[in-house]
């Protein structure tokens, strides 16, 4: 994603790894969210907007990142393609496989 402004095409590792942060924890405050994801507060705050658009993920009464459902099912189905074709997931930055 450029520094300036969101991406329509960011890279699906990064918003993976935002998922899977979230999956592990239901909900995180941005910083602890950025910390565990492995990204600098200002790109994860860039991702959730994009996220956010798409109704990947909300932003609660309490300031907290939720996943939605239709968040948990995107990153699903992302992992079984992941799977599919480049046969393991690999988090390059964080070096986590799942």
């Amino acid at each position: 994603m450029n520094s300036k402004e969101p991406s329509s095409k960011p890279d699906l590792y990064v918003i993976a790894r935002i998922v899977k942060s979230l999956k592990e924890k239901n909900r995180m405050n941005k910083t602890a969210l950025a910390t565990s994801s492995g990204l600098a507060y200002d790109k994860l705050v860039r991702y959730l907007a994009w996220m956010s658009e798409r109704g990947f993920a909300v932003v609660d009464e309490d300031g907290l990142v939720v996943l939605t459902e239709e968040g948990s099912e995107a990153y699903d189905d992302l992992v079984q393609w992941i799977m599919k074709y480049v046969g393991q997931l690999k988090f390059p930055r964080l070096g986590l496989r799942t």
